[in-house]
């Protein structure tokens, strides 16, 4: 087992640039959805989907129809929440499907073949679990796949106090409400870059001394040091 690892009953792994590079599929996503209100609307989406990462699409539609429509819609009369979360989902299912998923994930789970996995996400749950199932990675995640409607806050909280996440436990992200999610949780936390849209990550992993590698692979490392926070 990798050094760094040892220590950990518990694996917790975002999904979106995490296990799968489909952060921007997601991005282009929400703008399409979001356009029958014109561009200004979908670009003030998109601009607080990203610095969102992390917040389920429940939520950010919602923010969408409260706060940006009246500010920035050029129609005064589009699509409601329910239609704005299918087009999203019909137009995230084809690139969920195809993205590429992490390299190492199969050598990782062989190394820590004791340890729990589970997908904590803010994708929509049931989406995440057929997505996961037709892509044959559902088996990898022991310890179940979670997503929204829930908040990551929640679905952390319930499977610690239901036993199903075990401290210690490492939770992988790439977004500020990753860390923030795992710090408020009591779990330790590492930083995937390498597909994050966090544009200023290299100064956030600084000022929160955070770990932070380019993928879950770099996680085999025998001579990766874990940081404190």
């Amino acid at each position: 087992m990798p050094p760094v690892l040892s220590r950990y009953a518990t694996l917790v792994f975002d999904c979106d640039g995490v296990v799968l590079d489909s952060n921007r599929t997601k991005t282009e996503a929400f703008r399409t959805a979001a356009l029958p209100y014109g561009p200004d609307a979908a670009d003030a989406l998109v601009a607080h989907h990203i610095a969102h990462g992390g917040v389920s699409r429940y939520a950010k539609f919602a923010h969408f129809l409260a706060q940006i429509v009246p500010a920035h819609a050029t129609v005064s009369d589009g699509p409601g929440l329910d239609a704005l979360l299918d087009s999203y989902s019909q137009a995230t299912r084809i690139g969920l499907i195809n993205c590429v998923a992490a390299e190492g994930l199969e050598a990782l789970r062989t190394a820590t073949m004791g340890m729990r996995w589970l997908i904590v996400s803010g994708g929509d749950q049931a989406e995440l679990r057929r997505i996961f199932a037709a892509r044959g990675l559902a088996g990898l995640f022991d310890g179940g796949i979670f997503g929204s409607p829930d908040t990551k806050d929640e679905i952390l909280a319930r499977e610690i106090a239901a036993g199903t996440i075990q401290k210690p436990a490492l939770f992988m992200g790439d977004s500020r409400y990753d860390h923030a999610a795992a710090k408020l949780a009591g779990l330790d936390f590492v930083f995937i870059n390498g597909w994050t849209e966090v544009h200023d990550w290299p100064d956030f992993v600084a000022c929160a001394d955070l770990t932070t590698v380019a993928g879950v692979a770099d996680l085999l490392s025998p001579t990766l040091v874990m940081g404190t926070a």
